[in-house]
């Protein structure tokens, strides 16, 4: 550093810069290399990083170096093709460009003065997705971190437009309403729906979980009925949340019967579809999302099937107005000449300070193209496809849950076994020990499940075969 006061200077940066950007494409190149899941202890890290910061500057290369044998090969390796957990969250190469390229300008996206480049980068990638998702024009939308974050909005704006109660203005303190607020979710939702009741002040008791059918989606006839005694018994009925791709087993409830509910009751309508949404990509898969054009709010996250760089939360509303009329405050401090007449994100969420998340966006569809990023979903389910097909020809394997996408939910179950949720357990304790694999579980019926997820375009049917052996082997061993 030449300048005690100052930053990295250019001709530094630049030598560095090449430095990671060799460090990036090494490590993605050797990727497998590495055991999916590190074996390291709970503190082995931190044991290892100074109790005190450094006083005095180090040199970059030794940051760099200290990164090489401490981060890197100590981290759980999303990247890996191996890692076939929860749900994908792949980073490409244009997707991690572009997100270098935002760290570079560190643009903060508020309001259209500050960053007028990237406000309309992010209007029309925003416009390019909701297209390439096959939704109609009269859908708005912006960038968030997260599916989380994503529908607390958009269940905050659903309670401020209850008729009546102003909790913008009067919070729910003020007692305006005659009963108290209530959520509707299938017993299969995700749990930040449950967080989102948390801070909005509904509550977890003002969550009404709807039975699911054998196929784990929404039962509407059993939705409506629980809405009709609700309203008998005092409650104010407000939101309905409906999951196009659970996180368990990718179930799909029944948007366009849920749509019918919503509109008949007066219902604010708002549709998870995190994982699954990216799926649409392919018009193909269009039909299991009939509907949801009808939905008030829908949530896709690019950051988990669309190999786009965590985070990136894609949130899509029909009316613009009821997100600012609910969170929008223009003090004197950001007042500009152009308020009212240009987009200002700040204006429909909570944030203020926003990140350039379009970047990376942009540069990935431009780089790969509408036609290029459905063809990777569309072979992504067909691996999936195969692998059940493998597992259906096995006698003493058994698929739990349908694969509408590239989830696959199964069990090993010998008949001659009674404790199947322990024998399962240990089978992919086993998998997840060869380093070559990392598969995570869940429960369906309380039924222990092990859960394959497929989704990074650098797998291929030798890294889902590779999978399928090691299961195998692991069942006999």
């Amino acid at each position: 550093m030449k300048n005690r006061y100052g930053d990295m200077d250019p001709d530094e940066f630049r030598k560095a810069a090449h430095q990671v950007a060799d460090q990036i494409a090494d490590y993605l190149k050797e990727l497998e290399s590495y055991s999916v899941l590190p074996d390291i202890a709970p503190g082995d890290v931190k044991a290892s990083i100074p109790k005190d910061p450094p006083a005095s500057p180090q040199p970059w290369d030794d940051i760099l170096q200290d990164y090489r044998t401490l981060v890197q090969p100590n981290i759980t390796h999303w990247q890996h093709p191996g890692f076939m957990a929860y749900f994908p969250s792949v980073a490409s190469g244009p997707g991690i460009l572009g997100e270098w390229l935002a760290a570079g300008l560190n643009s903060n996206v508020m309001f259209w003065r500050n960053a007028p480049a990237s406000t309309e980068v992010e209007e029309r990638t925003v416009e390019w997705l909701r297209s390439m998702l096959g939704l109609p024009a009269l859908f708005d939308g912006m960038l968030t971190d997260t599916a989380s974050i994503s529908s607390l909005l958009s269940i905050t704006v659903a309670r401020h437009a209850v008729p009546g109660l102003d909790a913008r203005q009067s919070g729910l303190a003020a007692g305006k309403l005659p009963g108290r607020l209530r959520l509707y979710q299938s017993t299969e939702a995700h749990m930040t729906i449950d967080k989102a009741a948390i801070v909005t002040g509904v509550g977890l008791d003002g969550i009404r979980r709807i039975p699911a059918d054998a196929e784990y989606r929404m039962r509407p006839e059993l939705l409506e009925a629980a809405i009709a005694e609700d309203r008998e018994n005092g409650w104010i009925p407000f939101c309905v949340v409906g999951t196009l791709g659970t996180t368990s087993s990718t179930s799909v409830d029944p948007a366009d019967r849920l749509a019918d509910i919503c509109e008949r009751e007066k219902l604010w309508l708002h549709l998870d579809a995190a994982y699954a949404g990216t799926a649409a990509l392919a018009e193909e898969f269009r039909h299991h999302f009939k509907g949801w054009e009808r939905a008030n709010s829908i949530v896709v996250n690019p950051h988990k099937w669309m190999f786009t760089p965590f985070d990136a939360s894609l949130l899509l509303f029909r009316d613009r107005d009821q997100f600012r009329d609910t969170f929008s405050l223009v003090p004197e401090y950001i007042k500009t000449p152009d308020t009212g007449e240009v987009h200002n994100f700040n204006e429909y969420g909570v944030q203020l300070g926003r990140r350039f998340r379009a970047l990376k966006l942009w540069m990935m569809i431009r780089y790969f193209g509408s036609d290029g990023m459905a063809a990777r979903v569309r072979h992504h389910v067909e691996m999936a496809r195969e692998m059940r097909s493998w597992i259906e020809a096995e006698p003493d394997w058994e698929m739990l849950a349908p694969t509408p996408f590239a989830t696959l939910c199964f069990r090993y179950a010998p008949k001659d076994v009674d404790d199947l949720d322990s024998l399962n357990e240990a089978i992919m304790a086993k998998v997840n020990k060869s380093g070559d694999i990392f598969l995570s579980h869940t429960k369906l019926n309380d039924r222990y499940t092990i859960r394959v997820s497929i989704g990074n375009p650098r797998q291929t049917m030798d890294h889902v075969r590779r999978c399928w052996e090691l299961l195998k082997e692991a069942a006999v061993s």
